[in-house]
């Protein structure tokens, strides 16, 4: 379970260290911060699938997702003393991201390269906006610790402990490329190797399409599918493998309690497609996807999501609660706490009966986003509530 996520200088959130459980509610008032701390962990999983600097170009580019605000927030401008200003800046300008599990940790600090130095070039280019891999290292235990470092990357040059020493995996790792590329080797660096799987497992859902053009209203050609695709498309394969290797009892009781003497099943055609089949109290037929209401289509999507046969490590839901029903919630908060005896759970939301609901499990941990001076904060949680947490230097 991951036990920490820590994050710096990413839009609204200058320096967050959060402590989290096995079901996480992330809340807060519109303009909190909830988005922000959703894509900054989004980014952090696209380092394990080599996509970080790309996602950063697709968000703006890195002074774009940079903190907009003064390097230091003093008393005197929160009490309106003195105007919000900013000054010469006393550290490195950098992104920095990271989390921490019971057993192992990492971090990544990216930030605008030192042409010749960690760039392949020393020639003139246009690329000098390109953000870079500043640093990146890999610890055991619950937080990083120069000793207990196995792997780390400072601009070019990557290196692992070997016992008491260290040993260089690569002298010329650009600064486009995370160690997860260059590195993840079983043999040679098996610590790279399992993070970078580790990373890539986690699941995240946002938003699923259920407009009359959306995949999950078409029929499409079946397989054996453990895990619901982003948008949906696969939804009557996922339904049917829970049915036939996941918990078939679990899907059918979700669907009768929020649709009370409803059933689904799955209609193979002779072609290999496969057809959702909703049954519904009063009908002399059963309604197919492209008949269902959004609301209905979106809920059974969840069902197939959070009912996966592969549950991962942690799986993330942004607002899961759009477009369906308040009556609904509770339907979906006890799908949810289901997910999360298998799976860590992070859930964003900001629907009322959504919340009231998840908070009656004994493994929800809240967390509540509030804003100051334009900075996200956690108000709640003192200096004795937040998990230990070091940057590399």
């Amino acid at each position: 379970m991951i036990k920490t996520i820590a994050i710096e200088n990413y839009r609204s959130i200058i320096r967050l260290t959060i402590p989290l459980g096995q079901l996480n509610l992330v809340t807060g008032e519109n303009g909190s911060g909830k988005s922000n701390l959703y894509k900054a962990l989004r980014l952090l999983a696209k380092v394990g699938e080599g996509g970080i600097v790309r996602s950063l170009a697709e968000d703006g580019g890195l002074e774009s997702v940079f903190w907009a605000g003064p390097e230091k927030i003093s008393k005197r401008m929160r009490s309106g003393e003195v105007p919000v200003q900013g000054g010469p800046r006393q550290t490195k300008r950098q992104l920095k991201l990271g989390f921490a599990g019971e057993d192992y940790g990492y971090s990544v600090a990216l930030g605008l390269p030192k042409f010749g130095v960690s760039m392949p070039t020393t020639t003139p280019t246009l690329f000098k906006l390109d953000p870079g891999i500043m640093r990146e290292t890999i610890w055991h235990g619950e937080y990083y610790r120069p000793a207990a470092a196995l792997v780390d990357r400072q601009d070019n040059a990557i290196k692992r402990r070997a016992g008491r020493s260290w040993e260089v995996v690569s002298y010329h790792a650009s600064s486009f490329d995370s160690m997860f590329d260059l590195a993840a080797d079983a043999q040679q660096a098996p610590e790279v190797f399992f993070m970078r799987d580790r990373i890539r497992k986690w699941r995240f859902y946002d938003h699923f399409r259920t407009d009359q053009g959306a995949p999950a209203r078409q029929h499409h050609l079946g397989t054996f599918t453990p895990v619901l695709h982003h948008d949906g498309r696969d939804v009557a394969a996922a339904l049917q493998t829970i049915i036939e290797i996941g918990d078939a009892d679990a899907l059918h009781e979700a669907i009768n309690f929020a649709f009370p003497g409803a059933r689904l099943e799955v209609l193979r055609t002779d072609e290999g497609r496969f057809m959702l089949q909703f049954y519904q109290h009063g009908l002399l037929r059963p309604l197919t996807a492209a008949e269902l209401s959004d609301g209905t289509l979106r809920y059974i999507l969840w069902v197939a999501a959070l009912l996966t046969p592969r549950p991962p490590e942690l799986m993330v839901l942004n607002e899961p609660e759009t477009s369906l029903h308040p009556d609904l919630l509770p339907a979906l908060a006890r799908l949810i706490i289901f997910a999360a005896e298998h799976s860590q759970v992070w859930v964003v939301s900001h629907a009322p009966r959504l919340i009231a609901a998840l908070e009656q499990s004994e493994w929800c941990h809240s967390i509540r986003l509030e804003k100051d001076f334009g900075e996200t904060q956690i108000p709640s949680f003192g200096m004795l509530d937040l998990p230990p947490w070091h940057w590399p230097a």
